[in-house]
């Protein structure tokens, strides 16, 4: 049989007279939200993916007011946590509420806690069901990045585990005790996550006092998290090590890998870069394979294999993995979102590292200010997330004035920069003290800028606080050291004419950094 297409002009008219209808499931998702009011009630009695898809056409249709009364309703909105393969879609829209106002995250916890916290006539099963949706909640708080929110929450989730006093109810406490202090360290309340971490380790004493064995890699990665935010990179490392030594094909993907990003950047701070590429390709790989690559998680381990980019030199292909991050972050959050604030402002450090040479700092400026513009509306001014955005900025601020011959455009930003370091080296000092290395690093920063500001002075003071706090902390030989060595030689070579000591000094930083190639073999 011969087959001949038809000719274009046919092909065009066939396609204006074919009509498909819209399937039926489809029309009737419609008709509800079209005569929602009506239908308000009989919705609950329907199934938890049908009750989202008529949600999420409401979030569709615009209609913000309604979707946020109704899912401000705890009950509601526990039916469609368990429509796990829409989460990304729940995301958006969760957002979206929240930007127009709608405060459903506040909402939704000051409802659990109150339900919740005085619940001491619970009997099993309702307290096993309490616990199980207050972790559903506090998770899908963390996921989106509000955090305060979680925190509530599992506070509340700890309370009704305490109240089952067998060792099943000591594991469910430790494991929302873990679950705690992931959020503790992602909010950088590091001193409530201290207390955490002890209260954790006294539960799983008494487990092991009874021979109850339980997998720790989750608790581990988290214990290597705080100590890492910290700048304890000792200790994050031991606890890098012990975590992966834990883990299993039988752990959730997610646990698998969180511990894999987690301790791919305690390898990076320790120059064990083989190491570190080895774990944050393979959580990369992992999260491609069980999310997808327009998944959050899948964006996490992108940002982290942005910082193992960035550490080994491949500046080039690190901006262009971090923009893959915020692309997703953006396609799933959008808005003023905590994820997508922390994907800014990694995509300019990374750019501005990047464009260093050329001096074109404009879409590493852009981002940074956008980190900060979208913290600034979620958290207090004196948050400690907000030092890390203000420091990025100041060092673009600060490379823009080096370039500038107009002395009156160069002093206004030069001293714009020195005041957002001076915030950085102030949030940091409060939140870690003086002796960190996160503070160090903030004096060497303002030391940095007190030489371009020809405060030479001022800049020998600030880099000579630096390399004794990194000496006394880390050790004389330690990368960190280096850099700061190298440079005060610089302040020294360059403006104070101080020629032997610089020489000293940049003999000191190689001899340091020959050692920390041995890393990489």
């Amino acid at each position: 049989m011969n087959f001949r297409l038809p000719s274009p002009n046919k092909m065009a008219s066939a396609c204006v007279l074919q009509w498909a209808p819209d399937s039926l499931y489809n029309t009737a998702i419609s008709a509800t939200v079209a005569n929602y009011s009506v239908f308000r009630k009989d919705i609950q009695n329907l199934t938890e993916s049908v009750q989202f898809d008529i949600f999420y056409k409401l979030y569709m249709k615009g209609n913000l007011y309604t979707l946020g009364t109704d899912l401000a309703e705890i009950d509601n909105f526990a039916k469609i946590l368990k429509v796990l393969d829409k989460r990304c879609l729940l995301h958006h829209c969760f957002q979206a509420l929240i930007d127009h106002g709608a405060q459903v995250n506040e909402i939704l916890a000051t409802e659990f806690c109150k339900r919740y916290q005085l619940s001491g006539h619970l009997n099993e099963n309702e307290r096993n069901k309490a616990i199980q949706l207050g972790t559903a909640l506090a998770s899908f708080f963390n996921e989106s990045g509000w955090f305060f929110s979680s925190e509530r929450v599992y506070h509340t989730c700890r309370l009704l585990c305490d109240q089952d006093k067998t060792y099943s109810g000591l594991c469910k406490l430790l494991e929302c005790n873990v679950r705690l202090l992931h959020v503790q360290n992602s909010s950088c309340k590091y001193r409530e996550a201290n207390e955490t971490f002890k209260e954790t380790f006294k539960i799983l004493n008494i487990l092991n006092q009874a021979n109850i064995s339980v997998n720790k890699a989750m608790l581990y990665g988290e214990c290597c998290g705080l100590f890492f935010a910290e700048s304890q990179y000792d200790q994050a490392y031991k606890y890098c090590n012990l975590a992966v030594q834990q883990l299993t094909p039988v752990l959730s993907p997610r646990t698998i890998i969180d511990v894999l990003r987690q301790c791919a950047k305690a390898c990076v701070v320790k120059r064990e870069f083989r190491k570190a590429g080895q774990l944050i390709k393979s959580a990369v790989q992992y999260a491609s394979e069980h999310f997808g690559q327009r998944h959050p998680k899948y964006a996490d381990t992108l940002q982290d294999y942005g910082f193992y980019l960035l550490n080994v030199d491949s500046v080039a292909a690190s901006v262009k993995v971090y923009q893959m991050a915020l692309d997703i972050r953006l396609s799933v959050f959008g808005g003023n979102n905590f994820h997508v604030a922390v994907a800014h402002e990694d995509l300019a450090y990374a750019s501005y590292v990047h464009e260093y040479s050329s001096g074109n700092f404009k879409d590493a400026q852009r981002h940074a200010e956008k980190a900060i513009e979208i913290l600034l509306k979620i958290l207090p001014s004196d948050h400690l997330l907000l030092s890390s955005s203000k420091r990025v900025k100041a060092l673009i601020l600060e490379e823009i004035a080096i370039d500038n011959e107009d002395k009156s455009v160069r002093e206004p930003l030069l001293s714009e920069a020195k005041e957002l370091h001076v915030q950085s080296l102030n949030l940091a000092i409060n939140a870690f003290g003086e002796s960190n290395v996160q503070t160090a690093k903030h004096y060497g920063n303002l030391g940095r800028l007190y030489q371009s500001m020809r405060e030479f002075k001022l800049a020998e003071t600030h880099h000579l606080k630096a390399i004794e706090i990194k000496e006394r902390l880390l050790g004389p030989d330690d990368y960190e050291v280096a850099l700061s060595v190298g440079h005060l030689a610089s302040l020294y070579n360059y403006d104070m004419k101080y020629h032997m000591e610089a020489e000293s000094l940049y003999k000191r930083s190689i001899e340091i950094g020959k050692k920390t190639v041995w890393c990489w073999i």
